[in-house]
Order: structure tokens, then C-alpha cells, then sequence
């Protein structure tokens, strides 16, 4: 396995990062009905605060993105994610180690929906532990 590259993702990307974002709330079965453009309008109002979105990328192909909320105290990844063909591979592991080690933090808080199995095993393997309980009615 080779190394990831992470890089700063710019307005350029934003296409890039709607259509990531749209798969990610496909696989978490999350009940986000936004479109991809409007996906791409709410990513840029991420970068244009207090967000910086990051891509994940093995031998120039992008294999996934980080968005992180750069202005929270640990630092708060609002949502990651490692491309179908990449994944079981290592690279999601390699991905947020490099995150991680480039923004300098030892500490970061994420949330996983309740069903999403698998990225609560993920998180888990990477030291996250079980901080909260994030409830809603209706």
C-alpha cells in the first residue's frame, strides 16, 4: 500500500466533495435528502467558515475527504469518508493518522449514527471511545 497524500480541498473541489458527501449519506442511511447541488452549496458554506475540507488522495486518484471544523477545541470532523473502492485496505486508517499528524492534534470528537456498524468499529479501532448520547425527537 502506498502512501495517502492529504491536501487542502478549494472552491475548485467542491463538485468533488458534494459527490463524495452524497455517497457517505447513501452508506450511513442518514436521512439527508439534500441533492448534489445542494450538497455542493452547504460544503461551500463549510470552507467559507470555520471548516477546512481535506482530500484523501493515493496515486493522484481521490480516495476520500475529511470535513473538520477547524474553529472547535478538540478539533471536530464532521464527516469522513474513504471512496467505496478504497476502503478495506487500509487507506481509511492511513487517512485520518495523516489528518491527524498534519493538523498537529492528539485529541478530535466525530459522531456516528447509532446503526452505522461499521463506522462505529472503525472509530473505535482508531481509540475514539464513546463520549455521548445525541438524541432527537420527532
Amino acid at each position: 500500500m502506498g502512501d495517502i497524500v492529504i491536501r487542502l480541498a478549494a472552491h475548485d473541489d467542491l463538485d468533488i466533495l458534494a459527490g463524495m458527501n452524497k455517497q457517505l449519506i447513501e452508506d450511513e442511511k442518514h436521512d439527508n435528502k439534500m441533492n448534489t447541488d445542494q450538497l455542493k452549496d452547504r460544503m461551500r458554506g463549510f470552507i467559507e467558515g470555520n471548516y477546512n475540507a481535506y482530500l484523501f488522495l493515493k496515486d493522484g486518484e481521490v480516495a476520500g475527504y475529511a470535513l473538520v471544523d477547524m474553529s472547535r477545541d478538540p478539533l471536530y470532523i464532521r464527516q469522513f469518508f474513504i471512496s467505496r473502492e478504497y476502503r478495506r485496505r487500509g487507506y481509511g486508517r492511513a487517512a485520518l493518522t495523516g489528518l491527524l499528524k498534519l493538523l498537529g492534534a492528539d485529541r478530535a470528537d466525530i459522531e456516528v449514527l447509532w446503526w452505522n456498524e461499521t463506522g462505529i468499529k472503525f472509530w473505535k479501532s482508531m481509540g475514539f471511545k464513546e463520549r455521548s448520547i445525541y438524541m432527537r425527537l420527532g
